[in-house]
């Protein structure tokens, strides 16, 4: 048997090509034979890493069986016809053998020219190495050898790196060409590499390891045991493939069923639509919130531009009421006409019969006064501006059927104060008219009486009106309250109270004047005036006051009384003013004693809110106290309303007016101030956010 060549390539040095084998490195063209095959798999870097007796064992094997196969096939070359070789031959065991059969082992003709001997090792092929390019079982009298049972049974268990067959097929790159300088720089790289192993190769052969020797099969012919092996191996690489293949369609199928339940989820209960597509998700995963936001930004900018509702004042009911200590009221009132009765300065009235319009008679010169004071008005004592007696006066000074002031003369004078008296305590009608013309300049009363018509509006008094300045025509009406109003109105003045409470008064230049009122006057019940008055379409009128000193003060009761009329004829009223005059002094009698006192308005009494309409309500208060002087059982009303017409602030301090309180129905009606017990501030900005209305 010759001994291995120093040229003969390792095992592991063979340069390995694109598709796993490790071929002869040497040029196609350089005549050799075909070599008989080892079938060795491609060691893993682990296998790589073991240093142990298997690798030494191996690698003696392996150089002895080159060595006997050497010998064989150079003693049976000689006598196996060159006509009778087959085209390939697939080593037995690799194990001393006995001389075989010419026909059971045949081994192809080596030149005789070439001395050196080239061992390949057939690695595992791929999918693709026994089949063709489309898939299908490879020629099996192709060229390719075919591993034996032997050899097969000699193979090393599969390395980390060696091809899974379960793995799926991967595509064979196809190798590029290479320039000649490109496969000189390859050839030296791979001399380096092998470099290192030729110097292993000495040392493993010096202590190889025994390994069992498989037992030999019989032998047969290398077509009859090469084809059935080489279609048993592509069917099984097939069948794998087919696995393979079908293992991936069911994990993409999978795959799907899973996309399709997510979109299906995604879905409505009960709608028909199909699943959006990812970029439509997408879209709306960035357009939801987007929108969100713009929403978001809008509503804040609404309510922050919305404007603010004003603040709204709710009081107690505008027109509530409270009696006055005592029992109920009981005036002993005429069963006919009309009156009214106040404590001055009280505000409260109490009144009897139908208020409407009638004549008034003569009480219609204490409007002539007020307007007389309030345009020419006159201090106590003082006389004031001097007026003359016109020829108009004169004549009117004879006329019959009513009262007048007689024996004057054209161009007398007298004092201001001296006409007053002479217009209230003897109710002279033509000092009246000539008091209209002096006080507006003019020669007639119209001008006047205009005046009168106006200070009675500015009074309140709404169902009266002035036709002249003495009350003789009928067309001057009025009613009981609007007389006390007047009444009210007039006494303020001192002087003249002072003029009505004189039973008679004496004139220079004319003589002594009586009162027509000087029975009540006279009669012991604290009676000041005010004035009378009497005619047939009028009846008996009069409008009165007294004092009574009630806590130690002198306390000013008002009245009037009207459409008072006698039974039976009544020329000028004469009756009837006797009439008027019995009624109101049973009157005047009973309310001084039914004076009292009474606590009506406390000081910091809560009377309402405002609601600044976010949520808060401030409470509104009174300012003071307030104790009334009335009339036992009387009823007083309290009218509680809002300052001014417009809009309420926003903002205001605590302490802010914001309300009145009125006290009573009269003139002299008290007025207390509502304001805000705390301070009312703009909303806050979470305040304004957040609200609906």
């Amino acid at each position: 048997m010759a001994g291995r060549s120093p040229d003969t390539l390792d095992q592991k040095n063979v340069p390995t090509g694109n598709d796993g084998d490790e071929r002869d490195p040497r040029p196609a063209d350089e005549g050799t034979t075909s070599p008989a095959t080892d079938e060795v798999p491609p060691r893993s870097e682990d296998a790589d890493d073991e240093t142990g007796a298997d690798d030494e064992t191996v690698d003696a094997e392996s150089a002895e069986s080159a060595e006997g196969t050497e010998g064989s096939e150079k003693a049976e070359e000689a006598e196996t016809p060159a006509d009778e070789k087959p085209e390939s031959a697939v080593p037995g065991p690799k194990e001393p053998k006995p001389e075989p059969e010419p026909e059971a082992t045949a081994e192809p003709a080596k030149p005789a020219e070439s001395s050196e001997t080239t061992r390949v090792i057939a690695l595992p092929r791929t999918g693709t190495d026994r089949t063709g390019t489309d898939g299908k079982d490879a020629d099996p009298t192709s060229d390719a050898p075919v591993p034996d049972d032997a050899t097969r049974s000699l193979r090393k268990p599969r390395p980390s790196w060696a091809v899974d067959p379960d793995a799926p097929a991967k595509p064979v790159p196809t190798p590029r060409e290479q320039t000649p300088e490109q496969a000189q720089k390859q050839a030296q790289k791979q001399a380096q590499k092998q470099a290192p192993e030729r110097d292993r190769t000495p040392e493993r052969d010096k202590a190889p390891k025994p390994k069992p020797v498989p037992e030999p099969k019989p032998a047969r012919t290398p077509a009859a045991a090469s084809a059935p092996d080489a279609a048993s191996d592509a069917a099984l690489v097939q069948r794998q493939r087919q696995e393979q293949t079908r293992k991936r369609e069911q994990e993409r199928e999978d795959a799907r069923a899973r996309l399709d339940l997510l979109a299906r989820l995604s879905v409505p209960a009960g709608s028909s639509a199909a699943p959006r597509s990812r970029g439509r998700a997408r879209l709306a995963m960035i357009a939801i919130p987007l929108a969100a936001l713009l929403l978001v930004i809008a509503f804040v900018a609404v309510q922050l531009l919305r404007p603010l509702p004003d603040p709204v004042l709710t009081l107690r009911d505008s027109a509530s009421s409270t009696t006055l200590g005592g029992d109920r009221i009981s005036i002993p009132w005429p069963k006919e006409g009309q009156g009214a009765v106040t404590v001055a300065g009280s505000g409260v009235y109490e009144t009897f019969g139908p208020e409407k319009s009638v004549p008034t008679a003569s009480t219609a010169k204490i409007m002539t006064a007020y307007v007389l004071l309030r345009k020419h008005p006159l201090k106590r004592g003082e006389p004031g501006p001097t007026i003359t007696v016109d020829a108009q006066t004169v004549a009117e000074g004879k006329a019959k059927d009513e009262s007048r002031i007689e024996g004057l003369t054209e161009g007398q004078t007298f004092s201001q104060q001296d006409m007053l008296k002479m217009l209230m305590i003897p109710s002279g009608n033509n000092i009246g008219r000539l008091l209209a013309r002096w006080s507006t300049k003019t020669d007639d009363q119209t001008a006047f009486v205009r005046e009168m018509n106006e200070a009675a509006k500015d009074l309140g008094m709404k169902n009266t009106v002035y036709t002249d300045p003495s009350g003789l025509d009928k067309g001057t009406v009025s009613t009981a309250v609007d007389q006390l109003k007047l009444a009210e109105a007039v006494m303020e003045y001192d002087v003249f109270r002072d003029v009505v409470a004189l039973p008679n008064a004496e004139i220079p230049g004319h003589g002594r004047i009586y009162n027509n009122n000087d029975r009540l006057i006279l009669a012991g019940l604290g009676i000041v005036g005010i004035k009378t008055g009497s005619n047939t379409p009028a009846g008996g009128t009069l409008s009165w006051a007294a004092y009574k000193t009630f806590d130690g003060e002198d306390r000013l009761i008002l009245g009037t009384m009207m459409a008072q009329h006698a039974p039976g004829p009544d020329i000028n009223g004469g009756d009837s003013l006797v009439l008027v005059q019995d009624n109101s002094r049973k009157v005047v009698a009973s309310v001084r004693e039914m004076l009292t006192s009474a606590n009506v308005v406390k000081k910091g009494e809560v009377v309402g809110h405002v609601d600044d309409r976010f949520g808060r309500r401030i409470p509104v208060v009174t300012t003071k106290s307030l104790d009334l002087v009335g009339l036992s059982g009387q009823k007083v009303t309290l009218t509680y309303g809002r300052k001014g017409d417009g809009a309420l602030s926003r903002t205001a301090r605590a302490g802010a007016v914001v309300g009145e309180l009125t006290v009573g129905n009269g003139p002299d009606a008290h007025r207390i101030p509502l304001a805000l017990k705390e301070g009312l501030t703009e909303p806050s900005l979470g305040t304004r956010l957040t609200r609906l209305g």
